[in-house]
């Protein structure tokens, strides 16, 4: 079998989001129109903050997935992280303790990586002085720690990589581990997103941008993409990990196969560090080479999964975008954004967004963009607004798009053997 011929399948899911514990918990989430936007807990604020919400996994409970050094150890994403990697393995059913580890890696990245631990050993530092830091803060703060961690829980001892695109993170982290099966180097990836930044610093330095919401009074109803009251997006944390498996080695051990990921797009705007090209043109190509890889044409795609982050100018971008690839199929087609829900995890996203794709993929139902009382100008898609729709789809775009022009278009399509 040529390396072309290689079919990649996904067959095992993780997570940890707002919206609670486990891919399970955050599909009835989505599924339910659920918003787990909340506020924030995480540090005391004062009147000098202009957001007091975020979406914060307050289920979530470390000590379920490691003992107490272990998670010493490790900044609260790789936490995360390692927790959604063992119901992704669960899930999936692979005894890593047998077979190849070399024919088995990780590519796993975060978009800011252990931001909490930077906070609270510079603090530190400041107070104590240099001789009071713990030995384990380099290893916590890294960007490559989950990955680094999740390979070596799991003897994961081929490809083990993390990329760090800022919000496009965890979809350039499936597209690498796609690109290592399909070509033959590896048999399983575990391939996803961390991200752990509702920290004082982030939250200030977001809002020092103008890009969070300030719609502090209703926290659930603040993440309104497409609609023309959104003010900004809503920072949240969570982490997903899913099992990406060679079609002919899940096919031997009897694997149930949630779905396929058979193509994707990566461009760069070169327009701007924080602001997307506004006619869209990068994302726009992003998804017209992830349909050209798949082989598959416009009119194929049923659902696309927005990256609608609830920004006036992305969410104008990506409509503008999806308005000049699928021409007349653009209106009928599904759109929808489980930002709306879940908020934004930054370098999670793609992970999270992409269990979203597969959960809607497999059981035909496509989760909804909540808080779309009034859409904007322009914006005359079908968004699946405000509640979800039993839709069976045959093929689903995750759209990734991140600060420094990074675009990564995913394709799934529903499994035929």
């Amino acid at each position: 079998m040529s390396s072309m011929e290689r079919r990649v399948v996904v067959t095992g899911m993780g997570a940890v989001t707002d919206l609670g514990v486990g891919a399970a918990a955050l599909w009835d989430g989505l599924r339910q129109g659920r918003s787990g936007i909340g506020r924030i807990t995480a540090f005391e604020q004062d009147d000098q903050w202009t957001t007091t919400i975020a979406g914060e996994a307050s289920d979530f409970d470390p000590s379920t997935f490691m003992s107490t050094p272990e998670a010493r150890k490790a900044d609260r994403a790789c936490q995360m992280g390692l927790a959604a990697a063992a119901e992704a393995v669960e899930d999936c059913g692979i005894d890593f303790t047998q077979g190849d580890p070399y024919r088995r890696g990780v590519a796993i990245g975060s978009g800011i990586g252990g931001i909490l631990t930077i906070e609270t050993h510079y603090e530190r530092l400041l107070e104590k002085g240099p001789k009071r830091l713990s030995p384990f803060v380099v290893p916590k703060l890294m960007v490559n720690a989950a990955a680094g961690q999740v390979s070596i829980r799991f003897n994961l001892r081929g490809c083990n990589t993390a990329v760090a695109t800022a919000c496009a993170t965890g979809g350039h982290a499936l597209a690498d581990a796609y690109m290592m099966i399909q070509r033959g180097m590896s048999d399983v990836m575990l391939a996803g997103g961390v991200e752990a930044a509702v920290s004082r610093l982030c939250i200030a330095a977001f809002s020092a941008m103008k890009a969070l919401s300030t719609s502090n009074e209703n926290p659930q109803a603040a993440s309104r993409p497409f609609d023309r009251d959104r003010d900004g997006f809503v920072l949240a944390e969570g982490a997903a990990v899913v099992v990406l498996e060679e079609l002919e080695h899940a096919k031997a051990r009897g694997a149930e196969i949630y779905a396929e990921l058979v193509g994707f797009g990566i461009t760069g705007d070169a327009h701007h560090i924080a602001a997307p090209d506004p006619e869209g043109t990068g994302a726009g190509k992003a998804m017209e080479f992830a349909m050209a890889t798949a082989g598959l044409n416009p009119d194929q795609i049923g659902y696309i999964n927005a990256h609608g982050t609830s920004t006036p100018l992305g969410d104008a971008a990506e409509v503008a975008a999806v308005k000049r690839v699928f021409g007349d199929h653009a209106k009928t087609l599904a759109m929808s954004s489980t930002k709306s829900m879940t908020g934004h995890a930054l370098g999670a996203a793609g992970g999270i967004e992409s269990v979203a794709c597969v959960m809607a993929l497999h059981h035909g139902v496509l989760p909804p963009t909540i808080n779309l009382d009034n859409p904007d100008e322009g914006m005359d898609l079908d968004f699946v607004a405000n509640e979800a729709a039993d839709r069976q789809v045959d093929a689903a775009i995750n759209n990734t798009f991140g600060f420094g022009g990074h675009n990564v278009s995913l394709i799934f399509k529903r499994f035929e053997a």
